[in-house]
């Protein structure tokens, strides 16, 4: 705009600027007012706060709004430099972003009808000037608020994460982290539900053009969100591409955790796999604060032993796996018992109809539905099978023994099977 020729709107001969100057004082009041009637918000505040640092904000934005009235010109960025503080001081207090950028509009459209009233017939384009030029400042305002806001959440947020990954190292360490975790201010929960997650492949990994390290990004953040949207409490984690640990923090102390505790939990995993798009394995037990690091190597064996059993997605506490966990020790009797499956190593075909036929609960129909196979298949490798170890899974004397044999044989040669 040119200054030169540039000529303040006025409302019955007197510039706008004047008006809003010399009414400093009423404005602000009737915007705070305002303020605590329309931005639900604010009206929570203390009332120390409405009277000295919000009025001070709230002149200062009519002091630049008359400024800019008054000479056509936004102002700079030193010039809104109150606006920004303000801004962050609410995101520090938790303030919603949305409340702070209406509360601007608010006490913009107070100062607007206020003026309204002074203005005559004549004056139509003064209106419409400074209805212009109140939205340019209204504009400039709500990017300087977002940016004050954002960047004080970001700080804030950045802090908050580096003290619970500080938290979670500790626990894992076994460290002293009652006192840590007072340093650090972050209250420790009487327990955690600690979680050892094995976590599948989502198939964008393995599409064609597309970037694997993205979909990994995606499926890792999917998770945390999840997680959080569900627990509403800070969850400490550690995932990477195929699992980690979580650490769900729960209000009763470990030998208070329910049925319905574990059955919410297991809802919140189902959640969590449905939405990332992925299997999701998990070994999970509560344990205080002070024994997180022995629950979280605990947890990471159940996983494998249920994976290792064929137990499926899910979660999977101890007494789950208590048989194929204690069957999946080192030892010569599980050496023993191996062997008893070792003639089927070499035909996997009769070690899987095996398996399956004791995970569908001993039931040929469902075993060959599983298999997409005959019935009759069913029963002749199930033959095969007991000719070649001596052991009959459709006898109820060797079912046991055929368990805890492919227990301990799942054990020597699965991958991730507990040491």
């Amino acid at each position: 705009m040119d200054s030169a020729s540039y000529v303040p709107p006025a409302y019955g001969g007197v510039p706008l600027h004047q008006r809003l100057a010399g009414s400093l004082r009423e404005l602000s009041s009737a915007v705070l007012e305002r303020l605590v009637d329309h931005v639900p918000v604010y009206g929570t505040l203390p009332d120390e706060e409405l009277r000295n640092d919000i009025r001070r904000v709230v002149e200062q934005a009519i002091r630049s709004c008359a400024t800019v009235l008054r000479t056509g010109e936004l102002p700079d960025d030193a010039q809104l430099q109150v606006l920004r503080q303000s801004a962050a001081k609410r995101a520090e207090e938790g303030v919603p972003v949305e409340s702070v950028i209406r509360a601007y509009h608010v006490g913009a459209q107070e100062c607007l009808e206020r003026m309204a009233p002074h203005a005559g017939p004549d004056d139509l384009a003064a209106v419409q000037e400074a209805g212009l030029l109140v939205l340019r400042f209204l504009e400039q305002m709500t990017a300087t608020v977002v940016a004050g806001y954002f960047t004080e959440r970001q700080a804030a947020a950045s802090e908050e994460q580096s003290a619970r990954q500080a938290v979670l190292t500790a626990l894992l360490d076994g460290d002293d982290v009652r006192t840590r975790s007072a340093h650090w201010g972050f209250d420790l929960p009487p327990c955690y539900l600690v979680l050892g997650l094995s976590v599948g492949p989502h198939p964008d990994e393995r599409a064609d053009g597309v970037s694997p390290l993205i979909a990994v990004k995606r499926k890792r953040r999917r998770l945390r969100v999840e997680l959080e949207r569900h627990v509403g409490a800070p969850v400490l984690s550690a995932l990477g591409a195929d699992g980690g640990i979580v650490l769900v923090p729960r209000r009763v102390p470990a030998e208070k955790v329910t049925e319905d505790d574990w059955n919410w939990l297991a809802g919140v995993v189902s959640h969590m796999s449905r939405v990332a798009g992925v299997e999701i394995v998990a070994g999970v037990t509560a344990a205080p604060p002070e024994q997180v690091a022995a629950a979280a190597g605990l947890v990471h064996e159940i996983r494998a032993v249920a994976i290792a059993s064929g137990r499926g997605p899910g979660v999977h506490r101890l007494s789950d796996v208590l048989l194929e966990y204690q069957l999946m020790r080192p030892g010569p009797a599980r050496d023993a018992l191996a062997e008893l499956v070792r003639p089927l190593a070499d035909r996997p075909e009769l070690l899987g109809t095996l398996r399956t036929f004791l995970q569908c609960g001993l039931s040929r129909q469902r075993t060959a539905e599983h298999l997409r196979i005959h019935p009759n298949t069913v029963d002749y490798r199930l033959r095969r099978a007991a000719d070649a170890t001596g052991l009959d899974a459709t006898s109820g004397s060797d079912v046991v023994r055929v368990r805890a044999a492919l227990s301990a044989h799942d054990a020597i040669f699965a991958h991730d099977g507990p040491a």
